[in-house]
């Protein structure tokens, strides 16, 4: 069975989450991912032993490998050393752990033992500087009390994390990037949980996207460089969106302060497949001392093809070292002529990165907005890069994207290679976000429009402004972005005259740009003419909306979008159900994205990105998983394969996964149900609205009563059921009812009621069982049909799954502005129809009507 990547992501975090207890997430991860990491040493170990050894993949590989070097001894860890840049001992691998746990041998030493053997083997060697210190006590204490207050406690919660991954192959997973892709989520995961201690990691996954992107479109890279490397999300992101070729070539540097976040970088990097000779990952404080230097030439720096950095915000410690501080002679910054302030050291991480770009590379750097407007020394900074013309543009991002702050921040592109002519791109996207949890997040049509907006360096009203030297010296080199970005005012301004004398003002019809441009007879048909410049609706604006929806114009918008998007969601059905082993998934779905910002751009007045948005969920929800599973086995047989449905049940240690029946592998239940079994469907779907009815009728009976001195209270109540303190319940006791059944007079009202009630219960009793039976028969039905569709079956119930409504959904972005501007009438409309004369006689007659009142009134 093919295992996706979506599938070991839940299952990993699921197994840390039930695993922890109430570690901290933020030194938990370090312990998870080490062992991950260990696993994928170990099985990249016995992998080159089988590709020397010529043996094939077996369970015999440990017991193989162990024979081998007993025969062998240092030759054979050599030759695997010289493959790898590492070797782990037969009785240090992972596996053996694991066959300790199984016999029940296991001891947390040997754990130990096995991870100092790497460390000193790696030292003895003196050519793997990549993989030194990943397993020092001080990243992986396995005598941490946070572990287990005890041995035994610590043994069982060790035994238990290192048996979540024993069987998986780190090495399969690792082609295709599926173990790299985990890693990266749990980094992710781990972020969310850790709360603020997460800005010593990660950067969120949109805004490296944002900086990534924007730097592979700017620049041709073979060196990527992040001086606040943190997990080396950054630099992954970058080398992810550059092509194969380019990939394998890419030189990746960072440099990070904190020791455990600085070996979290480096296992990342290699779990991606980066090669230790393209890494140079360096433990240090950036801005204490410089890194990386060209002997060659020390007052230069090494230059890269990109830069990018979300180094830590208004850093208040970027110029308090042991040794001593750093001064303006320093050659980051002596081209500026000033440090930044003490308490603030943003522009100082800007500095040091720009002063490692190339001549033609591209810098993107996130930052507080403070930066773009703050005075004294920053603001000579700032000047002096406007001067030299290294801004390229300033994007703002959304506030509370972030887990350490709430700030809104900014990211700023800069490179040495512009034009004196070229302006400076200035973009709000702080409004262009969705809330999830506690977090704003960029969705991908927001990425989108930020790099198609940067890469065009287009101006979009409310969104984005292209500046000119001369308006920048006009604000005195403030950037601050409402100062060049005049935020959407959502607000209509109120019109005197209108309100005084009724009627909506013209301009305002005027500014109903879509109406007017596609429909504008049908508009002024709706319109009477007041008086000049003022018009009145002679129609409901429901009524209007029903004949602009129906206009021909609209309609053949409407058609002629629906036949573009079928056309491109039968090309791509094509490419989707081809998939196998050797596609780029990722490429795909770029090409996808792409081809539909490209064909609904084409259309007036319709949002593209909108459409962008609604085929990356497709990807995100359904596709990439299976698409993982088509490249896998090819797309009938993934049509056809079922897999076991697991729930979780039980709680504490009684917790447990068990099968509940079967799932289809790419093709839902719910639609084989629907599509092949409706008959059926149809019926369970009555007998649950008899149901319904005959327990509503119940309930009636029941809440009757309670009702005192009602008939069914006196003779229905004792029937209820009643809880400990003899309340009334919200059901009848059917042993009651049937004892008092047998004792009423046949024909009486008492004998009656409690016969109906009786019927009631009878009927519901036995709806009850034939939903369970049809549900059991429609059950058993769709487990067996999956594996018995036939392909004309699959290719139409697969299509409805990832496409089924995707059509409406991209035409109804036609009727979207239309319906928008509707309303706007509507509210215009309701706002000018009652002017002050109208008040004045509501005011005069409640007046009278006091006054009348007030008359009839007689004080005795």
């Amino acid at each position: 069975m093919i295992t996706t990547s979506e599938e070991i992501k839940r299952r990993l975090w699921d197994g840390a989450n039930d695993l922890r207890g109430s570690m901290d997430a933020s030194r938990y991860k370090d312990y998870m991912l080490g062992l991950m990491f260990y696993k994928f040493l170990s099985d990249q170990t016995l992998a080159t032993f089988r590709s020397t050894a010529g043996v094939s993949k077996s369970a015999n590989n440990v017991q193989e490998y162990e024979e081998a070097y007993q025969q062998l001894g240092d030759t054979l860890s050599g030759m695997i050393q010289k493959v790898l840049g590492y070797y782990v001992l037969p009785e240090h691998l992972y596996q053996t752990w694991v066959k300790d746990i199984r016999n029940g041998d296991f001891e947390l030493q040997k754990v130990m033992d096995s991870l100092n053997s790497f460390e000193r083997n790696i030292e003895i060697k003196g050519d793997a500087d990549d993989f030194k210190g990943l397993f020092s006590t001080s990243i992986i204490d396995l005598t941490d009390s946070a572990l287990g207050n005890d041995l035994n406690k610590r043994s069982k919660n060790i035994k238990d994390l290192i048996l979540l991954f024993a069987d998986l192959d780190m090495v399969d997973l690792q082609n295709g990037d599926v173990l790299g892709d985990a890693y990266e989520y749990l980094i992710g995961q781990f972020a969310s949980s850790a709360g603020k201690k997460a800005g010593e990691f990660y950067t969120p996954r949109q805004v490296s996207e944002v900086l990534a992107q924007i730097v592979v479109k700017s620049s041709n890279i073979s060196s990527v460089y992040d001086p606040t490397v943190g997990s080396g999300s950054l630099l992954l992101t970058v080398g992810k969106h550059l092509n194969k070729s380019a990939q394998r070539d890419l030189h990746y540097y960072g440099q990070e302060f904190i020791t455990e976040t600085y070996n979290l970088t480096r296992m990342n990097l290699l779990l991606h497949g980066v090669r230790p000779e393209n890494m140079d990952i360096k433990n240090g404080n950036t801005l204490a001392e410089d890194w990386p230097e060209d002997p060659d030439r020390p007052e230069e720096g090494v230059q890269f093809d990109a830069v990018v950095m979300n180094p830590p915000y208004s850093d208040s410690k970027w110029n308090k070292h042991e040794d001593k501080p750093l001064k303006v002679s320093d050659p980051r910054f002596a081209d500026f002529g000033v440090l930044p302030p003490d308490s603030k050291g943003d522009f100082a991480y800007l500095m040091h990165g720009l002063y490692h770009l190339g001549q033609k590379g591209t810098m993107a750097i996130v930052l507080p907005h403070g930066v773009l407007f703050r005075g004294g020394t920053e603001g000579q900074i700032r000047k002096r890069l406007l001067e030299k013309n290294y801004v390229d543009a300033v994007i703002g991002l959304p506030n509370n994207m972030f887990t350490n702050t709430g700030i809104p921040v900014c990211v700023m592109i800069l490179k040495k290679n512009r034009e004196l002519s070229d302006p400076v791109l200035l973009l709000d996207s702080s409004e262009h976000f969705v809330k999830i949890g506690k977090q704003n997040v960029l969705r991908e049509k927001d990425i989108a429009q930020i790099v198609d907006t940067y890469v065009d360096k287009i101006e979009v009203a409310s969104y984005s402004h292209l500046a000119d030297r001369k308006e920048i010296i006009e604000n005195e080199y403030n950037l601050n972005i409402p100062r060049y970005v005049e935020a959407m005012d959502s607000e209509i301004p109120q019109d005197v005259d209108g309100h005084l004398l009724g009627g909506i003002p013209m301009k305002n019809i005027a500014d109903l740009k879509v109406l007017n441009s596609i429909v504008k007879d049908v508009l002024d048909n709706a319109l009477t003419p007041l008086r000049e410049g003022y018009v009145e609706l002679n129609e409901s604006v429901d009524d209007l909306t029903k004949e602009v929806l129906a206009d021909e114009r609209v309609k053949n918008k409407s058609a002629e979008v629906e036949g573009k998007v079928t056309e491109y969601l039968q090309k791509f059905w094509g490419k989707l159900i081809s998939v196998d082993s050797e596609t780029e998934l990722e490429d795909l779905r770029d090409e996808m994205l792409a081809e539909i910002k490209q064909i609904l751009s084409k259309f007036d007045y319709l949002d593209a990105y909108a459409g962008y948005q609604i085929i990356a969920e497709i990807w995100k929800n359904t596709l990439f998983n299976d698409t993982e599973l088509i490249a896998g086995m090819g797309f009938y047989t993934a049509g056809r394969t079922r897999e076991p449905n697991m729930v979780t049940k039980g709680t504490g240690q009684k917790k447990h996964e068990e099968q509940d029946g079967w799932i289809g592998a790419i093709v839902p239940n719910d639609l084989i149900a629907k599509n092949l079994y409706s008959e059926l469907v149809q019926k369970i779907a009555d007998s649950k609205e008899q149901l319904t009815a005959t327990e509503s009728e119940l309930s009636e009976l029941v809440e009757a009563a309670k009702v005192e001195d009602s008939d069914e209270n006196s003779i229905l109540y004792d029937s209820i059921k009643k809880n400990k303190d003899d309340e009334p319940q919200d059901s009848f006791d059917n042993k009651k009812i049937k004892a008092e059944l047998k004792e009423a007079k046949k024909g009486s009202d008492e004998y009656q009621l409690l016969h109906k009630v009786s019927a009631l219960m009878n009927q519901k009793s036995k709806l009850n069982t034939e939903i369970k039976n049809q549900e059991k028969e429609l059950q058993g039905a769709v487990y067996e049909r999956i594996e018995n569709l036939t392909n004309e079956e699959i290719d139409s119930l697969v299509y409805e799954k990832w496409f089924g409504g995707i059509e409406t959904k991209i035409v109804n972005l036609v009727e979207a502005p239309l319906k928008d501007e509707l309303q706007t009438l509507e509210t215009l409309n309701t706002r000018y129809s009652t002017t002050l004369s109208d008040l004045e006689k509501e005011t005069e007659q409640v007046e009278s009507e006091f006054e009348s009142l007030l008359s009839e009134l007689v004080v005795k």
